[in-house]
């Protein structure tokens, strides 16, 4: 990432005067350096948030495409057998009844674009996407990190 240069020993990353400063110094692991939520944040962010683990419910799982409701009514312990198999998730929580999705190397996603930092299934995406950062670690804050600018 040309222009946000993430710092080996803390994880923050700093940016340089191209970048909004309320963006500076915002490390995704320590909420107390997110920034409060701004309409149009969004736009043309890094996907901090996409970088953070993400709880699904078997309804979530569904509207995904990833099982059937059949599936789901049958058994949550052999859905969540089935998808860590496949990649899908990472661990299941049967107490609360909510899946971990897997994670990229880069803690990505596997549904965030490496390319565009976009959502491969934003019309679909899971109830917590689509009412972050009104949930989450910081309830009205956001990991947002701004995009770098295209190299000239």
């Amino acid at each position: 990432m040309s222009g946000a240069k993430k710092s080996e020993s803390s994880g923050s990353f700093q940016e340089s005067s191209r970048f909004p400063s309320w963006s500076r110094g915002v490390d995704i692991d320590r909420p107390s350096t997110w920034p409060k939520y701004k309409s149009g944040m969004c736009h043309g962010c890094w996907g901090g948030c996409c970088t953070l683990p993400v709880e699904v419910s078997a309804f979530d799982l569904i509207r995904l495409g990833v099982i059937t409701e059949d599936e789901a009514a049958v058994s949550l312990k052999k859905v969540a057998k089935k998808l860590i198999k496949e990649g899908i998730v990472r661990s299941f929580h049967p107490a609360v009844q909510l899946f971990v999705l897997e994670q990229r190397a880069g803690r990505d996603c596997l549904y965030l674009d490496a390319k565009t930092r976009l959502c491969t299934v934003y019309e679909k995406r899971p109830t917590v996407c689509r009412t972050f950062p009104k949930i989450g670690p910081k309830p009205g804050f956001c990991p947002c990190v701004p995009k770098a600018p295209p190299a000239r």
